[in-house]
């Protein structure tokens, strides 16, 4: 998929947002077969790209690449304080009758497990990882909702969501496989690195 095909949310001179699709990494991994990337096809058009987060490789929607190294440091300060807000979309299995809720679960990294990578909760050795969800629709077996991690953990969501016996439709790892994985980054509410004005970007949704 070449850089003109991907689709750009927004671009200034201080970062630029893009869609990322599912099965595409955000960075490069170890080995040849794994350098075709987000990164490196954003580096194509903005030489000056730098990445400020990730996105898991089968998770799709906005991600933010600065254009310089003072709007790097600003935006990834941001996201430690955890001063930027985030929403992501996900469809799960099986019908969640509340309406709304929050998993407050530690996470860590299964050791025993890894390739591929994987994480589970763990109240003693866990790190805090909290998950506000709000269902949007539902369905026969699935459940349109809202995520808002409020910290950010690798594999969050998708830990999270299964810890409560909805795991996220498509998920190889802590689900069951289909076609994709039915997680989007749809939105994210932050300062600009460099007016400080208040932004909000969304990302359309694809399923």
């Amino acid at each position: 998929m070449p850089f003109r095909m991907l689709e750009i949310i927004h671009s200034d001179d201080a970062f630029v947002a893009m869609n990322k699709p599912t099965g595409l990494l955000t960075v490069p991994g170890r080995g040849a077969d794994k350098q075709d990337c987000l990164y490196h096809r954003v580096l194509e058009k903005s030489a000056d790209a730098l990445v400020v987060h990730r996105l898991d490789m089968d998770t799709s929607g906005l991600l933010l690449f600065a254009r310089s190294p003072e709007a790097q440091r600003n935006i990834s300060l941001q996201f430690e304080k955890r001063e930027i807000s985030k929403t992501y979309v996900a469809v799960v299995a099986g019908v969640i009758e509340k309406d709304s809720g929050v998993v407050d679960f530690p996470l860590r990294k299964d050791m025993e497990q890894r390739l591929p990578p994987k994480h589970l909760v763990d109240c003693v050795r866990g790190k805090k990882a909290i998950t506000e969800w709000r269902v949007l629709e539902r369905g026969a077996h699935t459940t349109r909702v809202a995520l808002f991690p409020k910290t950010g953990r690798s594999h969050q969501l998708r830990v999270h969501m299964q810890a409560i016996g909805f795991p996220i439709v498509g998920d190889p790892i802590y689900g069951i496989p289909a076609e994709r994985l039915m997680l989007h980054a749809q939105a994210l509410e932050f300062r600009h690195p460099i007016t400080g004005e208040a932004i909000r970007l969304e990302c359309p949704m694809p399923f």
